[in-house]
Protein backbone atom coordinates (compact mmCIF):
# COMPACT_ATOMS: atom_id res chain seq x y z
CA UNK A 1 0.00 0.00 0.00
CA UNK A 2 1.53 3.64 -1.11
CA UNK A 3 1.18 6.12 1.40
CA UNK A 4 -1.99 8.67 0.90
CA UNK A 5 -3.93 5.49 -0.29
CA UNK A 6 -6.60 3.75 2.01
CA UNK A 7 -8.00 0.48 1.63
CA UNK A 8 -11.42 0.61 1.53
CA UNK A 9 -13.34 -1.01 4.63
CA UNK A 10 -14.87 -4.30 4.72
CA UNK A 11 -18.38 -3.79 4.83
CA UNK A 12 -20.13 -6.73 6.43
CA UNK A 13 -19.18 -10.24 6.54
CA UNK A 14 -19.21 -12.92 3.91
CA UNK A 15 -21.18 -15.78 2.96
CA UNK A 16 -18.80 -19.59 2.41
CA UNK A 17 -20.96 -21.04 0.02
CA UNK A 18 -19.76 -24.87 0.42
CA UNK A 19 -22.26 -26.88 -0.11
CA UNK A 20 -24.51 -27.63 -3.28
CA UNK A 21 -27.53 -28.09 -1.14
CA UNK A 22 -29.50 -26.01 0.95
CA UNK A 23 -33.33 -25.29 2.35
CA UNK A 24 -34.97 -23.65 -0.32
CA UNK A 25 -35.20 -19.79 0.64
CA UNK A 26 -32.28 -20.09 2.85
CA UNK A 27 -29.68 -18.23 0.54
CA UNK A 28 -31.04 -15.42 0.18
CA UNK A 29 -31.64 -14.74 3.97
CA UNK A 30 -28.13 -15.65 4.67
CA UNK A 31 -26.45 -13.63 2.06
CA UNK A 32 -28.63 -10.74 3.65
CA UNK A 33 -27.18 -11.64 6.87
CA UNK A 34 -23.50 -11.41 5.92
CA UNK A 35 -23.91 -8.05 4.56
CA UNK A 36 -24.60 -6.90 8.24
CA UNK A 37 -21.72 -4.84 9.43
CA UNK A 38 -21.55 -6.81 13.17
CA UNK A 39 -21.58 -9.92 11.03
CA UNK A 40 -18.08 -11.77 9.78
CA UNK A 41 -19.43 -15.16 8.39
CA UNK A 42 -21.78 -17.13 7.88
CA UNK A 43 -21.16 -21.20 7.17
CA UNK A 44 -23.60 -22.91 6.27
CA UNK A 45 -23.78 -26.46 7.83
CA UNK A 46 -24.74 -29.90 8.18
CA UNK A 47 -27.93 -30.63 6.17
CA UNK A 48 -31.24 -33.44 7.30
CA UNK A 49 -34.59 -34.59 6.23
CA UNK A 50 -36.57 -34.65 8.82
CA UNK A 51 -40.14 -35.57 9.32
CA UNK A 52 -43.32 -33.96 9.79
CA UNK A 53 -45.45 -31.35 8.06
CA UNK A 54 -44.00 -28.83 5.87
CA UNK A 55 -43.47 -25.82 7.73
CA UNK A 56 -42.52 -22.12 6.60
CA UNK A 57 -38.63 -20.99 6.79
CA UNK A 58 -37.72 -20.26 10.65
CA UNK A 59 -34.00 -19.66 11.59
CA UNK A 60 -33.27 -19.94 15.19
CA UNK A 61 -29.91 -19.22 17.63
CA UNK A 62 -29.40 -22.45 19.48
CA UNK A 63 -25.41 -22.62 20.69
CA UNK A 64 -23.16 -20.53 21.52
CA UNK A 65 -19.67 -21.33 19.69
CA UNK A 66 -16.19 -20.07 19.73
CA UNK A 67 -16.50 -16.44 18.31
CA UNK A 68 -20.20 -16.74 17.17
CA UNK A 69 -23.44 -19.01 17.44
CA UNK A 70 -24.75 -22.13 15.63
CA UNK A 71 -28.39 -21.40 14.51
CA UNK A 72 -30.87 -24.44 13.05
CA UNK A 73 -32.92 -23.37 9.90
CA UNK A 74 -36.12 -25.38 9.10
CA UNK A 75 -38.21 -25.92 6.36
CA UNK A 76 -40.15 -27.62 4.07
CA UNK A 77 -38.50 -31.47 5.71
CA UNK A 78 -35.16 -30.00 6.24
CA UNK A 79 -33.60 -28.79 8.51
CA UNK A 80 -29.73 -27.37 8.02
CA UNK A 81 -27.24 -25.79 10.57
CA UNK A 82 -25.58 -22.79 10.04
CA UNK A 83 -22.73 -21.44 11.74
CA UNK A 84 -22.04 -17.41 12.41
CA UNK A 85 -19.38 -15.52 13.75
CA UNK A 86 -19.93 -12.51 14.78
CA UNK A 87 -20.11 -10.23 18.41
CA UNK A 88 -23.67 -9.45 18.63
CA UNK A 89 -25.74 -11.31 21.59
CA UNK A 90 -27.59 -14.11 20.89
CA UNK A 91 -30.72 -11.59 21.83
CA UNK A 92 -29.33 -8.87 18.48
CA UNK A 93 -29.09 -12.10 16.39
CA UNK A 94 -32.37 -13.69 16.79
CA UNK A 95 -33.95 -9.99 16.41
CA UNK A 96 -31.93 -9.69 13.61
CA UNK A 97 -32.80 -12.71 11.43
CA UNK A 98 -36.61 -12.29 12.72
CA UNK A 99 -36.16 -9.17 10.97
CA UNK A 100 -34.44 -10.32 7.77
CA UNK A 101 -37.15 -13.49 7.83
CA UNK A 102 -40.04 -10.73 7.77
CA UNK A 103 -38.25 -9.56 4.31
CA UNK A 104 -39.58 -10.66 1.19
CA UNK A 105 -37.10 -12.24 -1.18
Amino acid sequence: MTKGRKKKGRQGGRLVQNHSTHIPGLLPILDSLAQEDRIKTVVPGRLSRVKGRPTPLKIRVTVPTKGGYKLQARSSGGVQEVFVITDLNAEALQSLIDYLLDIPY
